[in-house]
């Protein structure tokens, strides 16, 4: 622990950081592998799914929460599983 005042305060900080981006990406988890279902099993909402998991994907991207291209990637595999499966109806 600590000693110095800043320390202390930087301590508070650093785990109230922590909570909120634990909780962003365990609701960014979520959301992914309700599109990933959505799409194995081309439920007619689909693409309302992935419009939200993507949406979530931006979102903690631009919050600093995950790096740029680890959403682009998995928008992009997202988009691609998509595709295929459309493809293969």
């Amino acid at each position: 622990m600590p000693n110095i005042k800043s320390q202390k305060d930087r301590v508070v900080q650093s785990k109230k950081e922590a909570a909120h981006n634990k909780a962003i990406k365990s609701n960014l988890k979520t959301v992914v592998k309700k599109a990933d279902a959505a799409i194995d099993s081309n439920a007619e909402n689909k693409d309302a799914a992935i419009k939200v998991a993507v949406s979530a994907l931006d979102a903690a991207k631009n919050k600093g929460v995950i790096h740029k291209n680890t959403a682009a990637r998995k928008i992009s595999r997202m988009a691609k599983r998509n595709n295929k499966a459309a493809a293969a109806e």
